[in-house]
């Protein structure tokens, strides 16, 4: 309390800071590029003014601007400094080698995800470089909690009580004809992927898009995290899912092992 009514105070506010910090706040996934018109009307500004804190930003590599559009968008030091947050979350650096095997082994777009503020948030990815297909899901994406192969992963390992509650704060919605739109069958849904180990969802999320992912889980025999890979449904027959599906969950037991996981019923993730 005592370091808001600091904020509040004039003697500890700066706002210079504050305006470079909404400018940069201004871009996002849907807003990957604005001009300086574009910030100047969304946070209100003179466009004098944010012409001179997007050229500090530029020149301190937070912004870039693009020699033809004129457009800003976010600069190389953010994905450094990012990088340099994300270096120090154990989970991703210890999945980081095996995210790598997987994808070069299965040739799939590969995902690490985990819940965060009753969203899926997406904290590691390796790209199919071959695909025709782009996955919109980056690192730092966040997805409501029950989306795909990896929102279905990550919820079936809450207690019941902990679904109703996200379920109750986010109503399920209809993503594709194949979604799972009634409670009680999303439900059942979660206890038949809790019981075999590991979710196939076909085009539930996306259409012509089917992902299969397994729970990663923590010294605790908690599930902490899940991975996951996403292709073309049509692209894999059903001896090479049974393949995939074998592979992701071998990946999820071998990462929980790394995180200190020992529970026997570890093997039961394991295809036969």
């Amino acid at each position: 309390m005592k370091q808001v009514d600091q904020a509040k105070d004039k003697s500890f506010y700066n706002r210079s800071l504050e305006r470079a910090l909404r400018i940069l706040n201004a871009f996002g996934n849907d807003r990957p590029a604005l001009s300086l018109a574009q910030l100047s009307e969304a946070l209100s500004l003179p466009r004098a003014t944010v012409l001179r804190l997007c050229s500090t930003l530029t020149n301190y590599g937070f912004l870039r601007q693009d020699p033809q559009s004129k457009q800003y968008s976010l600069g190389l030091r953010l994905l450094e400094l990012a990088s340099s947050v994300s270096d120090s979350f154990s989970l991703r650096k210890i999945a980081a080698s095996y995210l790598n095997v997987l994808q070069s082994k299965l040739g799939k777009t590969t995902f690490l995800g985990i819940l965060d503020n009753d969203e899926v948030l997406y904290i590691d990815k390796r790209d199919d470089l071959r695909s025709p297909i782009n996955f919109t899901s980056k690192i730092g994406s966040r997805r409501p909690p029950y989306w795909g192969m990896m929102g279905s992963i990550l919820m079936a390992y809450l207690p019941d009580s902990e679904i109703k509650r996200i379920l109750q704060r986010n109503p399920l919605t209809v993503a594709t004809r194949k979604s799972i739109t009634r409670k009680e069958e999303f439900l059942k849904w979660l206890g038949q992927i809790r019981k075999q180990g590991f979710v196939i969802d076909v085009e539930m999320a996306l259409d012509g898009i089917t992902g299969v992912a397994a729970p990663i889980f923590d010294h605790t025999g908690k599930a902490i995290a899940g991975v996951g890979v996403g292709f073309i449904s049509s692209s894999v027959s059903a001896k090479e899912l049974k393949g995939i599906v074998k592979e992701v969950t071998k990946t999820a037991l071998t990462i929980s092992k790394e995180m200190g996981y020992s529970g026997e019923d570890g093997q039961t993730l394991l295809v036969k």
